[in-house]
């Protein structure tokens, strides 16, 4: 069995050209830059903030995004060089098949799914938290039953906005881009706002301690599957808070930087991809990474981190209710929620583009590729990537969502770093439009830092993440591997 067979570069791009597995080209720099900026600028800002902040980081949840920043810069290098050598449809999961082979792509396609699909479900999760928010107390409150899995029926906010974007998408990337523009520029409008209103509420007393003294962890953390991994391994006691929670933190807030992927996954829909995808990669994770610490900073200041409630879905409005300015709270709520939706559906665009990259090369059934003759999308697989997100969201906690994405975007950081070196080695011809400067050092270093995140990550996580990856090898074995198109040619070789 050749499960370590390789998808040339060359036939990576060609198979673009296939007529009805083409992707409309309608994407330029400016769309590609908002993309990214639209995705990452979501739960990190208006849910993660709080709850990373009162239980692991106190004030210097902007170190922890800080640290977060740092990894996903390392690893932007690595994405930028690669998208603008293989610019295809697919992110990491295209990388992989032209560097390690197709069990490697498979196995991070199929991490992929993971992070995508839970990320569109963890943001609708949060949507509905802000909306929840905005509407308590008026005649459209909805009833506890309909607002949330663990105490009542369904999240049904969730649901509904989940099966809202997935028919935004089906519609086309264009109207996609559109939407998303206007939508980030409201988002971008209420992040501002929040920095400048919030700046005056500042209190100097609520940064001291900057980082909060470490502490043991409460009893309940001290199973397995409660604790850090580093920790299990380590023998060392859980604690919270001090460098160790700054660090846990960062772990956490990774989940708010995942958009920059995103836009690798679009390449095959840019017009230019060899000089915009780099452009919409590195320009967004610098926009938001200064926006992020910036606002970590107002809420922090504005109110102490002993006095926020860690399962408080909507901390910004509530850190202005505390001040006394409903008003703003308001304002956040309205502008969460609107920006939230964007963020769903381009996560929920990530795992569409993944899935048709893998459908195309058979690992998946081919039918699911075919894309719509009048939108040029691949309809069939966002019709059932948004039903998964709707049934998830539907029924699932958010920290849950939050900490499965984190472990699936790190583990495919890691393998995008290595990959880019290997490719150095092994295809030294390829033209490449961006290089990532001191590769095997920016590489190895972005290694080494997503790898000690991932082990800051619960044993629980860890164990979820197992599960799904060993579901993956069965259904790669049972489909995968003798469906595979690159299987077929070399069988057809073989043959002649």
């Amino acid at each position: 069995m050749n499960v370590f067979r390789t998808k040339s570069v060359e036939q990576s791009i060609a198979d673009t050209d296939e007529p009805d597995h083409q992707l409309k080209k309608n994407l330029g720099a400016l769309d590609l830059v908002v993309f990214g900026v639209g995705v990452i600028i979501g739960a990190g800002i208006f849910v993660l903030t709080g709850t990373v902040a009162a239980t692991n980081s106190g004030p210097a949840i902007a170190l922890s995004f800080v640290i977060a920043g740092v990894a996903c810069a390392l690893a932007a290098l690595c994405y930028a060089e690669f998208a603008s050598t293989v610019p295809v449809a697919g992110s990491a999961y295209t990388f992989s098949y032209a560097t390690f082979g197709e069990l490697v792509a498979w196995i991070i396609g199929w991490d992929l799914a993971l992070e995508f699909t839970i990320g569109s479900a963890a943001l609708a999760v949060g949507f509905s938290g802000y909306l929840q928010e905005l509407l308590a107390g008026t005649p459209f409150e909805l009833p506890a039953a309909l607002l949330s899995a663990e105490d009542g029926l369904v999240n049904l906010p969730a649901v509904l906005i989940a099966l809202l974007v997935m028919t935004v998408l089906i519609r086309g990337i264009k109207l996609s881009s559109r939407i998303n523009q206007v939508v980030v520029a409201i988002k971008l409008a209420v992040v501002a706002l929040v920095i400048v209103m919030g700046i005056g509420y500042i209190k100097a007393a609520n940064y001291a301690p900057f980082i909060p003294e470490s502490k043991p962890a409460s009893a309940s953390t001290g199973s397995f599957s409660d604790q850090p991994l580093i920790t299990s391994l380590l023998g060392i006691e859980p604690a919270v808070f001090g460098i160790a929670g700054v660090i846990s933190g960062a772990a956490i807030v990774f989940f708010a930087f995942i958009g920059f992927d995103i836009v690798a996954t679009t390449a095959e829909e840019a017009r230019n991809p060899q000089r915009d995808v780099p452009v919409g990669i590195l320009g967004s994770l610098a926009i938001v990474t200064v926006l992020y610490m910036a606002v970590s900073l107002v809420i922090t200041g504005m109110q102490s981190y002993t006095e926020i409630d860690p399962e408080d879905a909507a901390p910004l409005a509530t850190a202005f209710n505390a001040v006394g300015v409903d008003w703003m709270g308001t304002v956040v709520s309205i502008g969460a929620c609107i920006g939230l939706t964007v963020v769903v559906m381009i996560l929920m665009l990530g795992q569409s583009r993944v899935a048709f990259a893998m459908a195309r090369d058979g690992l998946l059934p081919t039918r699911l590729a075919k894309v719509h003759p009048t939108y040029g999308t691949p309809s069939r697989i966002t019709l059932i990537t948004g039903v998964a997100v709707a049934v998830i969201a539907g029924f699932i906690d958010l920290k849950t969502l939050a900490d499965l994405v984190s472990i699936g975007t790190l583990f495919a950081f890691v393998l995008v770093s290595i990959g880019v070196v290997v490719l150095r080695r092994t295809r030294p011809d390829l033209p490449r439009a961006f290089r990532t400067p001191a590769a095997p050092v920016i590489a190895g270093l972005a290694v080494l830092l997503c790898l000690y995140l991932m082990l800051n990550l619960t044993g629980a996580t860890w164990i979820r993440f197992v599960v799904w990856m060993a579901i993956g090898l069965v259904v790669y074995a049972a489909y995968g591997y003798r469906s595979s198109r690159v299987g077929q040619r070399a069988r057809e070789r073989s043959a002649t």
